[in-house]
């Protein structure tokens, strides 16, 4: 207050003469005011209003990690939040049913292999007439039963959760193992432990829940009555940081219990510092046709129900009214009779305003 005073009092000292919209006052005097100069920042986009929202992961990118068979879990090498390749290991269990399936296994390639015999043999009695036909096709048709078999008996370790290569070693070692070892399918993060170790798991028990977080959305609360300012493509930016993201989808249900519909927008790059499941507030942004200017809030002055900004020129300032079309913190965004190159008083506005209206202007 005291500040206030004495910036009157000096203003009537330097008896400054404002002719119309014509503030003329000399350099040395705007330096004993404590004005600040500074530019103006071009803007593209209006900030429309403040709203609610959640980080999550798109649904294509996250998976939940079971048990592909009945066993007891021995292992849990990873823990919540820890980043994860793709192939390395996330459990292990000791599953005896795995055991039965590598028995069927290595049984149907013996079956195989032993049919693969007979079908050379029959194939060179065939050429040298000493079977007929019939005897062939017979022996060709077993030798491809056999084959069927040794496949599925593959697949099925396949599902299991046993690796192309852990099935060829068996093949070659024939050395039969109960450590079923579960691999992450993807690089990602993991979002959730489910089980325990010990714990003694049946098919499809929840093992993780880990996620791909190269991509994140937001899944934010929209007023209903707001719904007619905002469009698919306007901005998002979140409060008090860099991230912005832009809006993809506008729900098409209403909640009952808050009266919102939930719009979804896609971050844009890097979302360092966010984690899935924050809450966040947003600010919904518009691109605009009418060319606007970023300023502080200390650089606007109120009269009359008007808004005026204090344009620098030799003389002192020029007033010149504007429009608030928005703000956003600390700074409001206006349009106005400007080209973006002007150098305006960003500070001490105040003081330059009663010097306008005389001792007597008031906000």
């Amino acid at each position: 207050m005291r500040k206030l005073i004495f910036a009157l009092l000096l203003v009537k000292a330097i008896n400054a003469v404002a002719l119309d919209n014509q503030i003329r006052i000399s350099q040395e005097q705007i330096d004993n005011l404590a004005v600040k100069i500074g530019g103006l920042s071009i803007i593209s986009e209006t900030p429309l209003f403040y709203a609610p929202g959640k980080v999550v992961v798109p649904a294509d990118r996250e998976l939940l990690i079971s048990s592909s068979q009945p066993g007891v879990v021995t292992q849990l090498p990873v823990n919540m939040g820890d980043k994860v390749s793709k192939g390395q290991l996330l459990a292990q269990l000791n599953s005896p049913d795995l055991v039965g399936l590598q028995q069927a296994f290595l049984t149907a390639g013996s079956e195989l292999n032993l049919s693969g015999l007979e079908r050379n043999r029959d194939q060179k009695l065939l050429q040298e007439g000493v079977i007929p036909e019939r005897r062939w096709q017979e022996t060709q048709m077993l030798h491809s039963t056999k084959s069927s078999k040794a496949d599925e008996a593959r697949q099925l370790l396949l599902l299991a959760g046993m690796s192309a290569a852990e099935i060829k070693s068996l093949g070659k070692t024939r050395k039969l193992d109960n450590r079923l070892n579960i691999r992450s399918p993807i690089d990602g993060v993991v979002l959730e432990r489910l089980s325990n170790l010990g714990a003694r798991l049946d098919v499809q028990a929840p093992l993780y829940r880990i996620a791909d977080l190269s991509t994140l959305w937001l899944e934010i609360n929209i007023p209903q009555e707001r719904l007619n300012t905002i469009q698919i493509g306007d901005r998002v930016r979140l409060a008090n940081s860099d991230i912005i993201a832009s809006l993809t989808l506008l729900g098409q249900s209403v909640n009952q219990d808050n009266q919102t519909v939930m719009a979804r927008a896609v971050i844009a790059g890097k979302a360092d510092g966010l984690r899935v499941g924050q809450n966040v507030n947003v600010q919904i942004m518009q691109s605009t046709s009418q060319t606007g200017f970023k300023v502080p809030n200390t650089a606007i002055a109120q009269n009359d129900g008007h808004a005026y900004i204090f344009v620098r020129n030799p003389d002192g300032f020029v007033v010149t009214e504007v429009t608030v079309t928005g703000k956003q913190d600390a700074e409001s965004i206006v349009s106005g009779p400007l080209s973006g190159g002007e150098q305006i008083a960003i500070k001490g506005a105040v003081a330059i305003k009663a010097n306008w209206l005389g001792l007597g202007g008031a906000e």
